[in-house]
């Protein structure tokens, strides 16, 4: 298999599972689920279909005789009618009612519903673990002063709890997403070539009632709820729109974390996880590059563009059908997804590994914290009998003066001996020291954290507990 193009996809980043889901094989057997429901349909609503031919139909369900199928399609050019006739051979009794009443769309679409659902879960599944994990991170370290940054400009102080919330909850709102999206989904249902089941008026002479019957009673066998209640030929390819930005929701969110990652990597406050055997560079064998986070910025730019790929598809679609979709969809709908699968996979691992270096992350802190605690400074100055106006002036002047010493001396930040040796202040470099506890500069974030894990993350977890435990491994 080394003489033709293989997909990154299934060779290096989606699972198994998510694979399967969007293999062949599911697809067809789903076909054939399909079939046999519309004909356990017809039968339970009068149509001359026996026992014995429901039982035939079941029997060879799973033993797709692929062969067939293919040889048909080589010469007929059309894949579902490859099927059909494929799954008469093995079924002569129930040839003659396959697929009766229906158009392509039958099983093509309603596979597609039936698969996206099924992925959706999946999704899902890995998603909450991931939330999972962050919330363990967020409250192991809720309490551990860093640096925040405005425009990647040293800012005041957060905790490295704090800022993981900030991915928690655009994780949370994803999954809200998801939730409803998947929630919102249905069936095509059995409407044929326009959509207005003019074939079934004619196999059940015109019994409006009985006709009524058979898209929920379809539904229900395929463990759906109901069937979108109007149609062309397909469901509405907006239904494809919706599901691909979901995943471009989830692949936004992975990377802003991913992005945030390798930031304090450089910093060399925190690490994606490392294994001892890992290469980091074929030239600087001291590198350890975040490739983990690099491949989720890279695996979710493509997912944040291949969800424009069913937007266009569902604004093109001409009437009640045209076929310019299909191609089309058998490519970004199960790439968007499998994408997705691999960025899911990465984001657990790294979550899971995360490595914190709390003495980096308290000396970036304190060579900045000076500047950040000049407010406290003035007012333990003004209770020592200075002006505040006065006192703002020569703080200003002394700050200006600590920074230069910085950026063009190169030196360590001086200001509390600049303001010791200032007679206008009145507080020695001791008194000036007590007010360098970076835990005064926090805020609430640990507070916030405690109320964000235990109000919002803890239901949704407690809510998907039968999902968590799981771990992502990646092998390239």
């Amino acid at each position: 298999m080394n003489d033709r193009y293989q997909s990154p996809l299934s060779e290096r980043y989606a699972s198994r599972e998510m694979q399967y889901i969007f293999s062949p094989d599911k697809k067809f057997k789903t076909w054939r689920k399909l079939w046999i429901a519309l004909a356990e349909t017809e039968k339970e609503l009068g149509l001359n279909i026996t026992d014995e031919q429901i039982a035939e139909l079941k029997e060879h369900a799973e033993d797709i005789n692929y062969d067939v199928a293919k040889e048909r399609e080589r010469i007929v050019r059309h894949d579902v009618m490859s099927h059909v006739y494929a799954y008469g051979v093995q079924c002569p009794k129930a040839k003659g009612i396959i697929h009766l009443g229906a158009t392509s769309c039958y099983v093509g679409d309603n596979t597609d519903i039936i698969v996206m659902s099924e992925a959706l879960k999946l999704v899902k599944k890995k998603l909450v673990n991931v939330i999972a994990e962050l919330s363990k991170f967020a409250g192991e370290y809720k309490n551990q002063p860093t640096l925040a940054f405005t425009h990647f400009q040293p800012a005041q102080p957060t905790t490295v709890g704090k800022r993981a919330t900030l991915w928690l909850q655009e994780f949370l709102m994803d999954l809200e997403d998801l939730n409803y999206v998947q929630g919102s989904l249905k069936m095509l249902g059995s409407k044929g070539t326009t959509g207005t089941q003019a074939s079934f008026l004619e196999l059940f002479d015109g019994d409006q009632e009985k006709i009524d019957k058979i898209d929920p009673m379809i539904a229900e066998k395929m463990g759906f709820e109901a069937c979108y209640p109007v149609s062309g030929q397909t469901y509405s390819r907006k239904v494809d729109t919706r599901v691909l930005n979901v995943l471009a929701g989830i692949a936004a969110s992975a990377h802003k974390f991913s992005n945030d990652i390798r930031l304090l990597q450089h910093l060399k406050e925190v690490e994606e996880p490392f294994e001892k055997t890992q290469i980091g560079s074929s030239a600087m064998a001291y590198k350890r590059n975040p490739m983990r986070s690099e491949r989720i910025a890279s695996l979710s730019r493509y997912v944040i563009c291949d969800a424009l790929n069913p937007a266009i598809t569902s604004a093109a679609q001409w009437f009640e059908r045209t076929l310019d979709d299909s191609a089309n969809k058998r490519l970004s709908v199960p790439e968007g997804f499998l994408a997705v699968d691999g960025i899911l996979d990465l984001c657990l691992n790294v979550v899971d590994g995360l490595v914190v270096y709390p003495k980096v992350i308290e000396k970036r802190l304190m060579s900045e914290l000076p500047f950040m605690a000049t407010e406290n400074i003035m007012m333990d100055a003004v209770k020592a009998g200075g002006d505040r106006q006065e006192l703002h002036e020569r703080i200003r002047e002394l700050s200006m003066e600590a920074g230069r010493n910085v950026k063009v001396e190169g030196k360590e930040n001086n200001l509390l001996d600049l303001i010791a040796a200032d007679p206008a202040f009145n507080l020695t470099r001791e008194e000036l020291q007590k007010t360098m506890d970076p835990a005064k500069y926090v805020g609430r974030a640990p507070r916030q954290v405690e109320v964000f894990l235990e109000h919002h993350v803890k239901p949704v977890l407690e809510a998907n507990k039968e999902l968590l435990g799981m771990k992502a491994e990646i092998y390239v």
